[in-house]
């Protein structure tokens, strides 16, 4: 007879059932079999969700470079931002949708705070920062969804259409589309310039990308058009040395006593404002989209979901980045299956790698990024299908916001005009008990700000 010996005992590798019990348990934490989805199919819906919302890496540094902050850096923070908002996200609250630095609030940033206010970027960061903290008190004290219920959800809408307008016609301006004329206000750019032909190229280049559904068809706008100035010699070819330490130049220079003492409330007003209804929109869209809203009609770990979002704010303003914001571009990895917080960490996982790649760019033109804010603009607008143009209480103040914001080049000013003009309406037409007191006490703080506005602002 053979003897048995303690080789003949078949013995599981302790790696392997290690591995299968994490996978297991990470499984049941993002709740894989309620969602019916697999690690393959988040997977690729979190590459879908970077691949359209990657232009954000190119068209981010380009605008807040014009502040004077370093290039370099700010191209580092705007990948390190999205990458940590869009894992938090996605780890914290298991929703697939990822954050970045927003449209519409850099534009705010850069072109009416730093350059309109001339209030240095340090500070303008610290507003931001500040506003960060405002977001995370508001959260934690249910103040930031009674804001919501406030507001009527049609100037919401409002508000997004404005700043799509906004950006678009920052677009046109710095591409030469349109110039500035004293006469006219604004007049046809010169069409002859090169510059402002390869910015037409690339409207339409996007144009035809996005009505052919195209997955990442802002990005491959950008690049397609930079690919265009490079061959036509528009572009000089300059390349730059990747240096991770570039980033000190802008990462913990907020300057927060400077925003207390310029008392910055209006600034950090707007940031928190066009956040939340970024937010709310965004997560509403994708969410629906997703089939993840509850039978009451309430978005479960809400309160989750605002955290992310404020620390990642906090986060971006200590690495030196404008308010970090969820992006509707998420809706593109739902749609290709994402249905986890999955989706958004393998997004920010892909951010972190680019902050190897996107440094060693340089300098976008603006003829390049300029298609993409048009275009963006473009989509902003979306939500404006939902106003009641019927209904004058609500297409008056809504309209006046759309307008106000583009032609005073505030975000600040729209929103108060329509804030203003919806509690002037619902007082004078007998309406008032109907609205929340919420809404009366922002008009009032708005009027107070137009009372005390100094002329030149």
């Amino acid at each position: 007879m053979r003897r048995s010996s303690v080789f003949d005992t078949k013995v599981q590798p302790e790696p392997k059932s290690l591995m299968a019990s994490i996978q297991s348990r990470l499984e049941a934490h993002f709740e894989f079999q309620q969602h019916q989805t697999t690690w393959r199919t988040e997977a690729l819906a979190g590459l879908t969700t970077f691949v359209t919302m990657a232009y954000i890496i190119f068209v981010n540094p380009a605008i807040l470079h014009e502040t004077g902050m370093p290039l370099s850096a700010v191209t580092i923070s705007t990948c390190l931002c999205a990458g940590f908002g869009s894992i938090l996200m996605g780890a914290l609250a298991n929703y697939p949708l990822a954050l970045a630095p927003g449209m519409g609030l850099n534009a705010y940033f850069t072109y009416s705070v730093v350059l309109g206010m001339h209030v240095p970027w340090q500070t303008a960061l610290g507003a931001v920062f500040l506003s960060g903290i405002i977001f995370l008190l508001l959260t934690f004290g249910g103040i930031r969804q009674r804001l919501v219920g406030a507001i009527p959800h049609q100037l919401h809408a409002a508000v997004a259409g404005g700043i799509g307008l906004f950006i678009a016609l920052i677009g046109l301006n710095r591409s030469g589309i349109i110039a500035g004329d004293p006469i006219t206000l604004v007049r046809l750019g010169n069409l002859h310039d090169r510059t402002v032909q390869l910015a037409i190229f690339g409207i339409a280049l996007i144009a035809i990308l996005q009505a052919l559904r195209v997955k990442g068809s802002m990005l491959l706008g950008v690049l397609g058009t930079l690919v265009a100035g490079i061959l036509f010699h528009q572009v000089p070819l300059a390349p730059k040395p990747l240096n991770l330490g570039s980033l000190a130049s802008t990462a913990l220079h907020l300057d927060i006593p400077g925003a207390v003492r310029i008392g910055a409330f209006e600034i950090i007003f707007v940031f928190l404002f066009v956040d939340l209804f970024d937010n709310i929109g965004t997560l509403v869209a994708v969410t629906e989209r997703a089939g993840l809203i509850a039978p009451d009609h309430t978005i479960p770990r809400l309160e989750k979901i605002f955290f992310a979002d404020a620390t990642a704010t906090i986060f971006g303003s200590l690495a030196g980045t404008s308010t970090v914001t969820s992006y509707i571009e998420s809706s593109a990895g739902v749609a290709a299956g994402g249905r986890t917080g999955v989706t958004a960490i393998v997004t920010g996982l892909l951010f972190l790698v680019s902050i190897f790649v996107a440094p060693r760019v340089g300098v976008i033109p603006p003829f390049a990024y300029s298609p993409a804010l048009i275009l963006v603009g473009c989509l902003m607008l979306q939500p404006t299908a939902t106003i009641d143009w019927d209904e004058p209480r609500i297409a008056i103040p809504a309209f006046l916001t759309l307008i106000t914001i583009p032609l005073t080049y505030s975000i600040a000013t729209g929103l108060s005009f329509g804030l203003i003009a919806y509690a002037a309406l619902e007082v004078l037409t007998g309406r008032a008990s109907r609205a929340h007191w919420m809404l009366y006490v922002l008009a009032i703080l708005f009027l107070l700000r137009f009372a005390f506005l100094h002329p030149a602002t």
